[in-house]
């Protein structure tokens, strides 16, 4: 290998393929596409890896081949896949899609609402069922939104919901007063006695220990009835047994899920045909073009790495996510 060219490994699938542009790397580093099957052979050596295949957990098996990882990219915001103690404990640097998805998930979680307060999903079931039948519907000025998780994707949800005249609060780990997005963050894991102000909860936290099961029988039953839950994280960070047993007994108005702890349930789940359950198939954040962005993104990191210049978000491996405020670190 040629020491001035550092090798980078791209892990992808036979499904995904390799991510477009790596061309433009070929005059500085030395780019080698691998599956998990040769990830371990591929390791040695390599300074930089980028898990385009983001939801892998191959790198945890082939670690000990990592005698010579810097740096890991992956292609998606939320890193519970990745992450595992030798990882932690290292010096390698971390970053991922930190503000990729942030307004399409927004703008899903947006259209969530509306079609909720708007009742669009009974009136397709009326259509199907020919049935003409007027009914009055709520507003979404006005009303009442908490937001768990304050990070990039839940600040943006806050500000395109505050556009369009709802109310919002936050939930994080620390209370503040005077968020510049959110008005109000309440603590997150303090939610029985928040969720029942507000008409719509969304949950954008990344899946951490404290966040595991954060959305449960407890939290369901402080809820005002008829309260709309969204799960645009993970789908661990909801208690799905608790949920479908809140829907079955009417105590919440309906849920939108776009994360499940299984992807795709199975086809006996009784998520399927829950009352008042919309599920959508983890696709909130993959607008027309968001594997280009995603490379690209990859692109703009490498360059800098291979610079010795600094990223501008790393993933803090202890939290789970990429803090609001990230010291500067470069590949050291």
């Amino acid at each position: 290998m040629n020491p001035s060219r550092p090798r980078i490994v791209v892990l992808t699938s036979a499904e995904l393929g390799p991510p477009p542009g790596l061309g433009r790397l070929q005059d500085r580093a030395e780019v080698q596409v691998v599956d998990a099957a040769g990830l371990e052979q591929a390791l040695p050596g390599a300074r930089g890896l980028f898990l385009w295949d983001f939801f892998s957990a191959a790198l945890r098996d082939a670690w000990p081949a990592a005698d010579a990882l810097e740096w890991v990219h992956v292609a998606a915001a939320g890193v519970d896949s990745l992450l595992f103690d030798e990882l932690r404990d290292s010096e390698v640097v971390v970053t991922n899609a930190h503000g990729v998805f942030d307004r399409p998930i927004a703008e899903f979680v947006l259209a969530s609402i509306l079609a909720f307060d708007k009742r669009l999903h009974e009136s397709m079931r009326l259509q199907r069922e020919h049935t003409w039948r007027h009914r009055e519907t709520a507003s979404v000025r006005g009303s009442r939104v908490l937001v768990i998780g304050t990070g990039g994707i839940g600040r943006e949800i806050a500000r395109l919901l505050r556009a369009v005249g709802a109310q919002v609060r936050g939930a994080g780990r620390r209370a503040v007063d005077d968020d510049p997005d959110f008005g109000v963050v309440l603590r997150s894991d303090a939610l029985p006695e928040h969720v029942g102000w507000a008409d719509h909860v969304v949950n954008a936290t990344p899946l951490t220990p404290s966040t595991t099961g954060l959305l449960d029988a407890a939290v369901f039953a402080a809820m005002r009835p008829g309260a709309h839950v969204v799960n645009i994280g993970r789908g661990a960070s909801l208690v799905e047994q608790d949920l479908l047993e809140a829907l079955r007994a009417g105590a919440l108005g309906g849920a939108s899920l776009d994360v499940l702890t299984q992807e795709p349930p199975d086809q006996g789940s009784p998520l399927w045909d829950a009352p008042g359950l919309v599920l959508s198939a983890h696709l909130s954040g993959d607008v027309l073009g968001w594997r280009d962005t995603l490379a690209e993104q990859f692109l703009e990191h490498a360059h800098r790495w291979l610079a010795g210049q600094p990223f501008d978000t790393v993933v803090d491996t202890r939290l789970g996510y990429v803090p609001r405020a990230t010291p500067d670190r470069s590949r050291g």
